[in-house]
């Protein structure tokens, strides 16, 4: 997130030998931030109660395992220079310790710049000293936010995070690096040479259609940049917030899944709708975005608002998505010659969990305002 006030609120082919980088992050990570729901008001309860939700909610047990504190946990460095939590953490490595024993990993947050975002102590000067302190405590993901001015030159930034990517190594624990600088610089093309495991490819989302749309619609293009351990991250789900229809929420979590997007939750699990759980859970939706063939999705059809995407599995078959962009329902239909199928294919709807029989040549669906209809289709 850039710098703003609180009330308004990261291969192609670069192999890292270290902890296996590929495997560290084999598959988009999943799991929870801090940051969409809670911003300054998260504290020591808030990830408590929200490992246990994790946990009751079967979010875990479908995959969500990461429970990340973004900005606003630091306190002051003691006389030596190494960072405290402030008074809403009392005790870091206890935290940790409880959040894995829920079968869960622990993230916290840092900036490259003397500052974070909301104004906390960052890690400029002491990428050593935190990436120790942060092992010590048990840490298992790093996002690492340039709040500062844009940089002046790609070398800036890229050394400053290949400091921190160092200074993780150097600690012996593997951490995963969430580089969060807002697509700048073109970061997808350098982005694993600096040890990133993820690189936000956008500015912020926010809990408003148009801005969803706008972030994951227009990650098309990228796709060649993302693949096991390293991923294009168009920033954290909204879904469960409010600020969208349940058609709308459905459009977001088919479209992060079929871009292979990190998918990390941004509500409070502790009071979430049923429909909520059931988007947040959906088993066949997920293992869109976990395939282990590592492709992400992009888009093979366009005609005004209405867009077809398609992503490869590692099965032969093939994701796609219809997605209607305007506000009325409409017919709208997947050509096989588009996603490189020929003659007949089955066709299984995911979010209906439901095989819809064979199909010869192409698939229509009517489509919802907003919606999506998200389809499995494998030639026979």
């Amino acid at each position: 997130m850039l710098a703003r006030p609180l009330a308004f609120f990261f291969f192609f082919a670069f192999p890292i030998a270290v902890f296996g980088q590929n495997t560290l992050a084999a598959a988009p990570p999943m799991g929870w931030n801090s940051w969409n729901h809670f911003a300054e008001r998260v504290n020591d309860a808030t990830i408590r109660d929200t490992a246990d939700a994790l946990v009751s909610t079967g979010l875990r047990d479908a995959g969500y395992v990461y429970l990340n504190i973004d900005d606003t946990w630091e306190g002051q460095r003691g006389a030596q220079g190494f960072i405290h939590p402030n008074s809403k953490f009392p005790d870091m490595k206890a935290l940790a310790d409880y959040v894995h024993s829920k079968g869960l990993k622990l993230g916290i947050y840092s900036s490259p710049g003397p500052k974070t975002c909301a104004g906390y102590e960052g890690s400029l000067g002491h990428e050593e000293q935190d990436a120790e302190t942060y092992a010590k405590w048990g840490i298992d993901y790093l996002k690492y936010d340039w709040c500062q001015r844009p940089p002046s030159s790609v070398d800036e930034m890229k050394a400053a995070y290949t400091k921190m990517h160092n200074a993780l190594v150097k600690t012996g624990r593997p951490i995963v690096l969430s580089l969060c600088q807002y697509g700048w610089n073109k970061v997808w093309e350098w982005g694993p040479s600096v040890g990133g495991n993820l690189w936000r490819t956008t500015g912020d989302i926010s809990d408003r259609y148009a801005v969803m749309a706008e972030i994951g619609f227009g990650q098309n293009g990228l796709e060649r940049f993302a693949g096991p351990g390293h991923w294009n991250d168009p920033d954290m789900l909204e879904v469960g917030n409010g600020g969208m229809t349940e058609d709308e929420y459905r459009t977001h979590f088919s479209l992060w899944s079929i871009l292979a997007a990190p998918l990390i939750a941004g509500n409070d699990l502790t009071r979430m709708t049923p429909y909520t759980v059931a988007i947040l859970t959906n088993r066949e939706v997920i293992a869109v975005d976990q395939d282990p063939l590592g492709k992400q999705g992009f888009r093979v059809a366009q005609e005004g608002p209405f867009e077809v995407w398609m992503k490869p599995m590692s099965d032969g078959s093939k994701i796609v998505g219809l997605f209607n962009r305007q506000r009325t329902t409409e017919q709208m239909t997947a050509s096989f010659d588009q996603i490189g199928i020929r003659g007949e294919a089955t066709v299984r709807d995911l979010w209906l969990k439901k095989d819809l029989g064979v199909f010869n040549k192409s698939y229509s669906a009517y489509v919802p305002p907003h919606g999506v209809v998200l389809v499995r289709i494998k030639e026979k």
